[in-house]
């Protein structure tokens, strides 16, 4: 064996495993609003940081150790004082804006739940269908999402299609499908008064939750198919849930069958290269721990193909020309995580 290379490959290994604890540390810094309670206090002492969370000393204490050793936090040796920069503060104490981060680490402890499970399907086949996932990963979900939902599809992605923008604005119908707890619903209903808009999604629990928060949306539990003959659509979405389906060219047949003849669908999805050696980076690494975690193994639960996170455009085109699309548009938004096409019946 080569010696450099099997001090690279113990270096990466501490390294990774330092990453999956820092993670665990990060989720309990978002959960108990540790990082809300340093958030613009500068340096400050165990004692105050203490006062302040309301949390017990001596887990405070060594959740403070972690981080600082891990570089979320700063720490000065000669006062002993722990700070949460501007820069982290802007990214973990910020829930609610298009910039929260927080969201992904509420995943973890979700995903590793179910890797067992997962391992177990490895050997076996299946998987894990999304409902088992349970309450913990809806909320999830919803903390990573909910930020850009509100914050930019409308004044942001959206007015890269201003006929579509029109048509809202005149009172047209939009659709989400696989809506989940409901944010991009909510954010249309808001930003387009006169629209009337649709969300759909098979999970219970999600549209349960999406009729709490607001009530000029249409929530109902189902899939595209079971809205066949109760209207067409001037907009379809369909944000980060193409690559979960189990029946993803089905699904597009059934969407593209609920558009008006000049109707859009818009597509989000995880940002990813087509080939591999262009996945060799952070985003895509965690792409492909959320693909194999949750959602490929969800499709393949249901005997679908389990597309992946990292399925990449290629792809997607290829999956809405089977479907019957005559256009597709990869659209040229800004964004680290995000990919967008535009299709047309």
């Amino acid at each position: 064996m080569d010696r450099e290379k099997t001090r690279q490959a113990v270096e990466q290994i501490f390294g990774d495993m330092a990453g999956a604890m820092t993670a665990g540390m990060v989720y309990v810094g978002t959960r108990t609003g540790l990082f809300r309670a340093m958030r613009g206090k500068g340096p400050m002492q165990v004692e105050r940081i203490v006062r302040e969370s309301g949390l017990q000393p001596r887990y405070v204490e060594e959740w403070l150790k972690g981080m600082a050793s891990a570089g979320y936090l700063e720490y000065e040796p000669r006062t002993h004082s722990f700070a949460l920069s501007d820069e982290h503060a802007w990214l973990l104490a910020s829930e609610g804006t298009d910039h929260f981060a927080g969201g992904m680490f509420e995943m973890v402890p979700v995903l590793m739940r179910f890797a067992p499970r997962v391992a177990e399907a490895f050997a076996k086949g299946g998987g894990v269908p999304f409902e088992e996932f349970g309450s913990d990963c809806v909320t999830a979900l919803d903390l990573i999402n909910r930020g850009q939902y509100e914050h930019r599809f409308t004044e942001y992605w959206l007015q890269s299609l201003p006929d579509v923008v029109k048509k809202l604005e005149a009172g047209g119908r939009m659709l989400d499908i696989g809506c989940g707890s409901g944010r991009v619903c909510l954010a249309f209903a808001k930003a387009y008064p006169k629209a009337h808009i649709t969300g759909i999604d098979p999970d219970a629990e999600s549209i349960a939750r999406a009729r709490q928060l607001g009530s000029r949306v249409d929530f109902a539990v189902g899939t595209a198919a079971s809205l066949a003959g109760k209207g067409r659509f001037d907009l379809i979405t369909m944000c980060d849930c193409l690559h979960d389906l189990a029946g993803p060219v089905q699904t597009l047949r059934d969407a593209r069958a609920l558009l008006e003849p000049d109707g859009t669908l818009f597509v989000v999805e995880p940002k990813a290269a087509d080939r591999l050696e262009d996945n060799r980076n952070p985003v895509a690494t965690m792409f492909y721990g959320f693909s194999i975690f949750h959602c490929m193994t969800q499709s393949l639960a249901r005997g679908g193909p389990g597309l992946g996170t990292c399925m990449g455009p290629a792809m997607a085109e290829r999956l809405l020309r089977e479907a019957g699309f005559s256009s597709f548009e990869i659209l040229p938004l800004k964004s680290q995580v995000n990919a967008f096409y535009a299709a047309r019946p």
